[in-house]
């Protein structure tokens, strides 16, 4: 369970470095271990090939050192699904981290609710 949540946090990652320049896999991997974030190439790719499937992300071919290199740009799509996401990720930051919010949920059986 906590890979899917860590996974989340690396889609995250990903659409925010990419909002600022290309990226591409190996760079990624590297920052996401500055963060803690213990991941191979056999996570990163898929989750980058799924952002492009998705739309959220562009590829373009480049020829580095005789070799070809996939970088990735965010797309409009992609910049309007980080907007959404870094709201909610204030909101969650206020909540779980600094205590603010809602001290607990609603009661189901509760008719005021």
């Amino acid at each position: 369970m906590l890979r899917d949540f860590f996974l989340g946090f690396i889609k995250i990652h990903i659409l925010h470095h990419a909002a600022h320049a290309p990226v591409f896999g190996l760079a990624l991997i590297r920052e996401l271990a500055r963060h803690g974030y213990d991941v191979s190439p056999g996570t990163v790719y898929p989750v980058l090939h799924e952002l492009e499937r998705a739309g959220y992300l562009s590829r373009e071919d480049q020829v580095v050192r005789g070799k070809i290199r996939k970088y990735y740009r965010i797309t409009p799509r992609g910049r309007r699904a980080l907007a959404e996401v870094r709201v909610k990720i204030a909101e969650l930051v206020a909540e779980v981290l600094r205590g603010e919010g809602p001290s607990s949920l609603p009661d189901a059986d509760d008719p005021a609710e």
